[in-house]
C-alpha cells in the first residue's frame, strides 16, 4: 500500500491569523499535489519566547483561530492533516503543547499532549519550556486508513522508549513535528531520526520549523521522511515549502521481518555492582 505525504517546513511567526490563512492556502496546495495526508510541524500557529506577549495570542482549544482553519482547510480539500501541534490554555495555569490528527472532514480523531518538556541549557540559550506548559501523560496511537500513527513532539525524539512502545502498539508511521534549534538540529537530528526509524521499524515523518523567526529564534529546518531501514526519502533543507514523497507501507513488514527486533526485546535485570 502506498501512501502520498506531504510536509509543510515554516518558519511560524507571532500572529496566529496570518499562519492560520498560510497553513489553510499550503495544505490546500498539497492536496492539489496529490497528498493524501499532510504533516505541519510543532508550534505551527505560534513560535514566541516572549511569554507574556505569546499569552494574549493563546487560546483554548475551541477558540483557537490556527486549528479553525486547519479544519476547515481540510475539510475543504478532503484529506488529512497531522497538525504537528499548537500551544494552547490548558487546565490550570500553564499552556498545553498539543497535537492533532484531522481527518477529511475536519473532525479531530487523535490528539497528543508533548510528554517531554525541553529544559536545557545550549550555552548561553536557556529553554525552561516547563515553566509556561504542563507535561502531556499519554502516548497516543492514532488510527488512520493506512495503520497506526504514533504522535509525538520534537523533544521526545530523544526518549526511544516512547517510540517503541507506540510501534509495539501498532503504528507503522511515526509522528515526529519539532522546533528543533541549530546546534541540536545540526549535531542529532538526522541521526536521532533515522534511529528511530530503524528501532521501531515503523516510517518516520519530521516536518520542521526553519530559519530565522519574529521572536529572535533560528530553527534547523531539515524536514526528513525516513524509511524502516533507514534511507532517508525526504530531505527538504532549510527553505520553507511544501515536500511530498511517496511511501510504500509494505516496507514496515519487510523491515521488522530481517530484524525483528521488536519482537526480540526480553524483560532483564539490572545490576549496578
Amino acid at each position: 500500500m502506498t501512501l502520498a505525504v506531504a510536509l509543510i517546513q515554516t518558519s511560524t511567526g507571532i500572529d496566529p491569523a496570518i499562519e492560520a490563512e498560510q497553513l489553510s492556502a499550503q495544505i490546500a496546495e498539497a492536496a492539489a499535489q496529490g497528498a493524501q495526508i499532510v504533516f505541519t510541524p510543532e508550534m505551527s500557529g505560534l513560535l514566541d519566547r516572549d511569554r507574556a506577549r505569546a499569552a494574549g495570542k493563546i487560546s483554548s482549544e475551541a477558540d483557537d483561530v490556527v486549528l479553525a482553519a486547519v479544519r476547515h482547510a481540510a475539510a475543504k480539500a478532503g484529506v488529512w492533516v497531522q497538525l504537528g501541534s499548537l500551544a494552547l490554555k490548558g487546565a490550570g495555569e500553564k499552556f498545553v503543547n498539543r497535537g492533532f490528527l484531522i481527518d477529511p472532514t475536519g473532525a479531530i480523531t487523535a490528539r497528543y499532549a508533548k510528554i517531554h518538556l525541553f529544559d536545557v541549557m545550549l550555552g548561553s540559550e536557556s529553554w525552561r519550556e516547563s515553566a509556561a506548559y504542563d507535561a502531556g501523560e499519554e502516548a497516543v496511537v492514532a488510527t488512520t486508513p493506512w495503520g497506526g500513527l504514533g504522535l509525538t513532539i520534537c523533544y521526545d525524539l530523544r526518549f526511544p522508549a516512547l517510540h517503541r512502545a507506540l510501534a509495539t502498539a501498532g503504528a507503522s508511521m511515526l509522528a515526529v513535528p519539532a522546533a528543533f534549534t541549530r546546534p541540536t538540529g545540526q549535531a542529532h537530528w538526522h541521526v536521532l531520526l533515522r534511529a528511530r526509524a530503524i528501532e521501531t521499524g515503523c516510517f518516520v515523518i519530521a516536518a520542521a520549523q526553519t530559519g530565522e523567526h519574529a521572536d529572535g529564534r533560528a530553527t534547523f529546518g531539515h524536514s526528513l521522511v525516513v524509511a524502516p531501514w533507514g534511507e532517508v526519502l525526504l530531505d527538504m533543507g532549510t527553505a520553507p515549502g511544501i515536500g511530498l514523497c511517496s511511501i510504500d507501507l509494505a516496507q514496515v513488514a519487510a523491515a521488522r521481518a530481517k530484524v525483528p527486533a521488536l519482537e526480540h526485546a526480553r524483560p532483564f535485570r539490572l545490576v549496578v555492582p
